[in-house]
């Protein structure tokens, strides 16, 4: 036998699941565990010691199927399941089984991944070392050493792994890979940026894989993803991985949200194309999709604001929105043309965000919501720039009774959109009759409800009013 704690030429790969038979059965470890007495003890006699060592690091034999990648040609694997349902074990196994050897000095397939996640701190503390992370499931003889001021992971066979935020995309501007692992790509604010700068990086090797362990959300990047002839799929619910997991837990999150739209998505690892009772549908959206935009008679900014300041405080929506406005009301035609919204940058921030966006695009005036503001949200701007023309409106209805008749002017193929708009379109497709189900508030939704009521919906009402004529 070899001295080495694991020596992965004592049990071949694929040895431990070509010792199970029949699809249902779920690891070998459950099949060993419900196998006869006299056909465990044989088991174990002739994997011998080498393979007793080996056999607790040996994730095919304890993965359930959605946690083994599949076979074939593919570039990215997506493991989109439930909450607790063992993704990040799952990606953190696959890492392993990219870099390393037959023994722990040995290279394997990859010597340069990328490790990347929302945060520095998620990919270190979940990625890397949570309690599913890599340096959990890795055995003493090939655990690799976490060089924290590098933001690096160095194998005993040289082989390298790199931690990424996905709130810097540039930061991958440079770096080359030949794997990577990225964890909850639908929940990232800047998904598609840095997915996109992700794929220019993984360049070296004969064929460079990504495995992305995520919870499905309906963000574009995703679905793209998913879309893609070069991607495979596993899929697993929470309850797949339920002898890991509290059975007061389980029992908790069934009785509360089994049966509802949060419960399909976090639970069942279900990707819902749109919110039950939707005031915008994807398919409405891509229906709207413009590449060329005409001359427009009138341009506006509209600015939702955020009164308080600091990463934590809700973003600060500002979107832009053109409009033709020749002719009756009924053929009048908007144009959304950018989603400048900001978050964390404080009141003089997005005073200032807003401002650059009307003289990016011509705008002729600026509206802006100051229910919570006030008159500081004037003063602000104003302080920015004196002489910008200014309209506050005020809410005197609830976010959806304000929504309707802009969600009716896309109903009726009177609104457009630009390429590049896809967190807009997020929160546009969770706002429903029942009100917001995404998170947070939807600050973006608001500023387009404001321009389009500014440019189209109240014009239009005013157009139609009776006059009154005085004798």
């Amino acid at each position: 036998m070899s001295n080495n704690v694991t020596d992965k030429r004592e049990l071949p790969k694929g040895a431990m699941r070509s010792t199970l038979s029949g699809p249902d059965l779920r690891s070998g470890a459950d099949w060993l565990a419900s196998a006869p007495a006299a056909v465990r003890d044989r088991f174990l006699s002739e994997i011998g010691e080498g393979g007793l060592c080996a056999l607790p690091f040996l994730f095919e034999f304890w993965a359930l199927p959605h946690q083994l990648p599949p076979e074939g040609d593919w570039r990215s694997w997506v493991i989109m399941g439930g909450r607790g349902a063992g993704k990040t074990r799952a990606g953190a196994e696959w890492v392993r089984s990219m870099v390393e050897g037959g023994k722990p000095f040995d290279e394997g397939e990859a010597r340069r991944v990328a490790l990347v996640g929302e945060t520095f701190d998620q990919v270190r503390d979940v990625m890397i070392f949570g309690d599913s992370g890599i340096m959990q499931c890795s055995p003493p003889d090939r655990r690799p050493q976490w060089k924290a001021s590098e933001r690096k992971l160095v194998w005993p066979n040289g082989a390298e792994a790199q931690a990424f935020s996905a709130h810097d995309p540039e930061g991958l501007r440079g770096p080359q890979f030949d794997a990577a692992w990225v964890d909850e790509l639908a929940k990232w604010k800047k998904a598609g940026e840095t997915w996109d700068m992700l794929q220019f990086a993984l360049r070296l090797g004969e064929r460079p894989r990504v495995c992305v362990t995520t919870t499905p959300r309906n963000v574009k990047v995703l679905k793209d993803l998913l879309a893609a002839p070069s991607t495979v799929v596993t899929h697993a619910p929470t309850e797949a991985n339920r002898a890991n997991l509290a059975e007061s837990f389980l029992e908790e999150v069934r009785a509360r949200y089994a049966g509802t739209r949060l419960g399909r998505q976090e639970l069942d690892g279900v990707l819902l194309a749109d919110a039950e009772g939707a005031l915008w549908t994807g398919s409405m959206l891509d229906a709207a999709r413009v590449k060329a935009v005409p001359e427009l008679d009138r341009v506006v900014v509209a600015l939702d604001p955020a009164v308080t300041g600091g990463s934590g405080a809700d973003a600060c929506g500002i979107v832009v929105v053109g409009a033709q406005l020749q002719g009756p009301p009924e053929d009048w035609r908007a144009y959304v043309l950018a989603d400048r919204t900001v978050q964390g940058v404080g009141p003089a921030g997005w005073a200032r965000a807003a401002i650059d966006a009307m003289d990016e695009f011509g705008a002729e005036r600026m509206v802006a919501e100051v229910n919570q503001g006030g008159q500081l949200v004037e003063e602000v701007v104003r302080q920015v720039d004196p002489l910008v023309p200014f309209r506050a409106v005020r809410a005197s209805r609830g976010k959806v009774a304000r929504a309707e008749p802009v969600a009716a002017l896309y109903e009726q193929g009177r609104v457009f959109h630009v390429a590049g708009l896809e967190a807009l379109e997020e929160q546009m497709c969770q706002m429903t009759a029942r009100g917001y189900e995404g998170q947070g508030s939807p600050d973006r939704v608001d500023a387009l409800v404001w321009a389009l009521h500014e440019l189209v919906v109240g014009p239009a009402a005013a157009y139609r009013r009776p006059r009154v004529r005085v004798l």
